[in-house]
């Protein structure tokens, strides 16, 4: 018979066993933030304008932990704490700035946050074009936009931006997306009349709407941080937006993950004026231009089946500068510096009007 009266294990021993578990946490996260010092001294020594972010370096860092995870925490939860240290750890060499589709609580800044950590410095833009600028003129490190929503397809404005920059994506990050109807303290929840939003999140929650609110106004503004703050200031309006809005401007759930979809997310890129060498799980963006001919799709598509080269997103997009040209966005796994993709981009580009290598950069980790 076992013994059911055997009292646990002593609280006070586990507590005491916490307490010298975080000290040692503590020392070796010290250990390492001095160790990327001197990484900062022995990089400035060699050249003054040295790169102190390597996006290859941190998704092979963040691979490898996740790999390793012993459990129980999930290995996105460990990525998680990781890329926040790591964070801190740059901040000590050279914080980075980076510049994103705002305003301030938008999914985008949510999205950079969850890549470069909150250690790095974020800068609101107006619109995507000026994040664009931002980068090219060396006013801030890198700049975070929208590209495409599983839902809605992809964000225009960010592949024409594309057409016209000499920048280089650097990185990817998938965020998953969730809408919450929201309202502040002075709201009248039994007499909402008007929900405020961005389009693509109205049409993200279409039918929860028609089915709880089909006879609220829904107005469309910029952001759905811009609808968060409306609505501090009405009585019988609501907003759809997410966490960190509903945290900046203090409103209250009513209803969350309203979305229509329960997979529903929104890819965002990168971007940044130095190309990425590879991390060993990569992709590349190109952007090409074909002229009109018959079997135009098939001479570009072909080389790509030939080689076995897996695309993972084909847009395409009028070009500016014929009535009936197209331009074509591609996205395939691998870097540009295989043997066998320099390959296949050399045989498209013996097809095509005009080609440009967007990026090669780490598939998104987190």
């Amino acid at each position: 018979m076992s013994d059911t009266s055997k009292p646990p294990q002593d609280l006070a021993a586990l507590r005491q066993r916490i307490d010298t578990i975080d000290s040692e946490l503590l020392r070796l996260i010290s250990e390492r933030a001095d160790c990327a010092q001197q990484v900062a001294h022995v990089k400035t020594a060699d050249d003054p304008n040295a790169v102190f972010y390597r996006p290859e370096r941190e998704a092979q860092v963040l691979r490898r932990v996740m790999e390793n995870n012993p459990g129980p925490l999930h290995s996105e939860e460990v990525a998680r704490l990781f890329r926040e240290i790591m964070s801190a750890c740059l901040a000590l060499e050279k914080p980075i700035k980076v510049a994103y589709l705002g305003p301030e609580g938008t999914f985008t800044q949510q999205a950079a946050l969850k890549h470069f950590g909150h250690s790095a410095i974020s800068l609101p833009m107006a619109a995507i074009d000026e994040v664009f600028r931002e980068v090219e003129a060396g006013a801030v490190n890198y700049g975070v936009v929208p590209v495409e929503n599983s839902t809605e397809g992809v964000v225009n404005h960010t592949l024409d931006s594309f057409m016209d920059s000499g920048l280089h994506i650097s990185g990817e990050v998938v965020l998953r997306i969730h809408h919450h109807l929201l309202i502040s303290h002075i709201t009248r929840q039994d007499k909402i009349s008007r929900i405020y939003s961005h389009p693509q999140s109205f049409a993200q929650c279409r039918k929860w709407l028609d089915a709880h609110y089909p006879h609220a106004e829904r107005v469309a503004v910029s952001s759905n941080a811009e609808a968060a703050r409306l609505v501090k200031t009405e009585w019988h309006s609501a907003a759809i937006a997410g966490d960190m809005a509903a945290q900046l401007y203090g409103l209250d759930r009513v209803a969350e993950k309203i979305e229509d979809r329960p997979d529903n997310s929104t890819r965002f890129l990168i971007i940044g004026n130095e190309s990425v060498p590879p991390s060993g799980t990569d992709k590349t963006s190109i952007v090409v231009a074909m002229r009109n001919q018959p079997g135009v799709l098939h001479d570009l598509l072909e080389p790509f089946h030939r080689h076995h080269i897996d695309l993972t997103r084909l847009e395409t997009r009028p070009s500016r500068t014929g009535a009936w040209n197209y331009v074509f966005f591609i996205d395939f796994k691998g870097h540009i510096d295989q043997p066998e993709i320099a390959s296949v981009l050399e045989e498209v580009r013996g097809h095509a009007s005009d080609m440009k290598v967007l990026g090669s950069y780490p598939v998104g980790v987190l």
